[in-house]
């Protein structure tokens, strides 16, 4: 696979809690040059960065970010806003107390509730694989499913760990038909993210192949 296939499939990201417009320009302006899926950035840049890059790059945001457990209601508004301020895809974080409880049929809830929110976007569901057991994981893919959201998601890339293949072949089995696999946090090479793609992640949460490109 070519270094611009694979930079298509990235969600170009800065998600600093220092970040300036400054350093969100320069992503979008990156993501444009390079390619890339979409730029990830916070929320409150969305409406900023739709005025600068119109329709050249997709917009995504990140709720209920990173911990997750804002309640429901707050993250429905959160995705409302951010979309009607220009986002294109939401990437949301479901709360893991609830999973760690046993409370599925909440956690399925919240997803459709933010799932209705996004109409026709784009939702990718966090799901921080670093702090789950691999049972939990199982059981998110088919609440992921069922819920009729459009990714699983690894990691916000803010907690104990990112991205492993491990999970990803993981996801790969026992995701529905139509549901995306996202991998995120600690993507550090293009042969890293050869992998990823090879075992069935389509989209990838990371700045540092841009970065390499650049530098090269």
């Amino acid at each position: 696979m070519e270094r611009n296939e694979i930079l298509k499939t990235v969600d170009h990201t800065l998600l600093a809690q220092t970040a300036v417009w400054d350093e969100i320009k320069i992503i979008c302006d990156d993501a444009i040059t390079y390619q890339t899926a979409s730029v990830c950035i916070p929320p409150s840049f969305i409406k900023r960065a739709k005025e600068y890059v119109g329709d050249q790059m997709k917009l995504c945001t990140v709720i209920g970010f990173p911990n997750g457990y804002s309640t429901s209601a707050v993250k429905e508004f959160e995705t409302k806003d951010a979309i009607s301020n220009g986002a294109d895809e939401i990437d949301m974080v479901v709360n893991l107390g609830d999973i760690k409880d046993g409370s599925y049929d909440k956690v399925k809830e919240e997803i459709r509730l933010l799932k209705k929110a996004c109409g026709d976007k784009i939702l990718k569901v966090i799901v921080e694989t670093c702090l789950l057991t691999d049972d939990e994981k199982i059981r998110m893919c088919q609440i992921v499913t069922e819920a009729g959201a459009d990714f699983i998601k690894t990691s916000t890339g803010f907690s104990t760990g990112g991205a492993t293949f491990e999970d990803v072949e993981l996801f790969k089995k026992h995701v529905g038909e139509g549901v995306g696999i996202k991998a995120a946090g600690g993507i550090a090479s293009f042969d890293d993210a050869k992998r990823f793609l090879s075992l069935g992640a389509g989209r990838l949460g990371t700045s540092r192949l841009v970065k390499i490109v650049k530098e090269e």
